[in-house]
């Protein structure tokens, strides 16, 4: 299909190649990233710009704000705006948010970058629904999870890749990189991507109130968001307080972390399985297959004595386990919710993303605070709850 030619409603068979299907799962790669870059180098960021101990984590925190603004405010657009145009537009405001962070040298211009790079990593959602158009409805689970992959991708590879950046160069380094990335990016996809047009017409006011009137009326979507928002909770929790219990409990430096998070990147497997699981009619056993997966994770945490071989093998295994839970229930979420309608998609993915989103934030927060208290036990034991407060709302199905 080229560059030229417009999808308005139903996809052609041919719609989606394998190779728009690869620009897509890689684009929504790069994009992810940009929003975990940061996250691993909050020491040397912090002290470059002079921000204090209990300031530093709005390197991080300003960046997701962005993020939820723009799930709620941008992600809807693609229901009202050509989506390739829309989709390059967002990804060079990313770009000029990650150049900005990378001539920063005080505190105040750095976060509020970070707060635009969040809004520009959101057109990682507006691709996801845009791939979901693009495909037909007997193969739209497995196009969605193979793009998903790439997403998924980007957010495991963003942090090892930044460790090592920084620890060759510099951290501004990784940020001027990225920009460069997603300039080149924005040309491709605009060369690349079929037109949009969506055919719901209002007004942008119209479309942001019509929202909760989604929210409240369809259960299928608030169901698809409560699963994933437990998955996605005790997710953050665990990439939280796991570089802390290896850092404590196994002496690991920043490199031997980033190290360990690689292990996080078998998950991306599960994404174009849970894909195709969803297109064969298998979604509610693979739901409950995903947290069941991501329950015994933290379990596998117990085994062995903390700070020995096999406990650190459970943590690898809860790694491991946890992702995969993660990411294949949330492609199980988009292929439910993108068969509701395609006049509405990218208003649902804004809702389901923004619920649980918030979760993953509540996540990180609480597991921080839990591992204060009580250290890993108590906030493997809060991680540990969350997929089986989930198993126990599917029952409910």
């Amino acid at each position: 299909m080229t560059m030229n030619a417009t999808i308005e409603t139903a996809p052609e068979p041919d719609a989606v190649s394998q190779r728009l299907t690869f620009v897509l799962a890689a684009a929504c790669g790069m994009v992810a990233a940009n929003i975990y870059y940061a996250q691993p180098l909050i020491a040397p960021i912090s002290a470059a710009l002079g921000l204090s101990h209990a300031a530093a984590g709005l390197i991080v925190t300003m960046t997701q704000i962005g993020y939820g603004v723009g799930l709620l405010f941008i992600v809807p657009l693609g229901d009202l705006v050509e989506n390739r145009a829309l989709i390059c537009s967002v990804i060079m405001l990313g770009a000029a948010a990650l150049l900005a962070a990378a001539f920063s040298i005080h505190a105040l211009p750095f976060l509020i970058a970070a707060l635009f790079i969040g809004l520009g990593s959101v057109a990682v959602q507006i691709i996801i629904p845009y791939a979901a158009h693009l495909a037909p409805e007997a193969i739209r689970g497995r196009v969605v999870g193979n793009v998903s992959t790439g997403l998924m991708l980007g957010i495991m590879l963003a942090r090892p890749v930044s460790s090592f950046v920084t620890a060759a160069s510099s951290w501004h380094a990784v940020f001027f990189a990225s920009a460069a990335l997603m300039i080149v990016l924005a040309t491709v996809l605009w060369m690349t991507l079929p037109k949009r047009k969506p055919v719901v017409r209002m007004h942008y006011g119209t479309l942001l109130l019509s929202m909760p009137h989604l929210a409240l009326h369809t259960p299928l979507l608030r169901r698809r968001a409560l699963y994933q928002a437990s998955l996605f909770g005790c997710f953050t929790l665990f990439w939280t307080v796991a570089p802390l219990q290896l850092a404590g409990a196994f002496g690991f430096s920043q490199r031997g972390i980033a190290l360990f998070a690689l292990a996080g990147v078998a998950g991306v497997f599960a994404a174009p399985i849970a894909g195709r699981l969803a297109d064969r009619g298998h979604s509610r056993i693979a739901t409950l297959v995903a947290m069941l997966l991501a329950a015994a994770g933290f379990l596998a945490t117990y085994i062995g004595a903390p700070g020995s071989m096999l406990n650190l093998a459970g943590l690898v295994v809860a790694a491991i386990a946890i992702d995969i839970g993660v990411q294949g229930n949330v492609v199980l979420g988009f292929r439910a919710i993108f068969a509701l309608g395609h006049e509405h998609r990218s208003r649902l993915n804004g809702l389901y993303m923004a619920t649980f989103f918030a979760a993953g934030a509540a996540g990180s927060a609480v597991g921080a605070w839990a591992f204060a208290q009580g250290g890993w036990m108590l906030a493997s034991a809060i991680g540990l709850a969350l997929p089986v407060a989930g198993l126990l709302y599917a029952a409910t199905e």
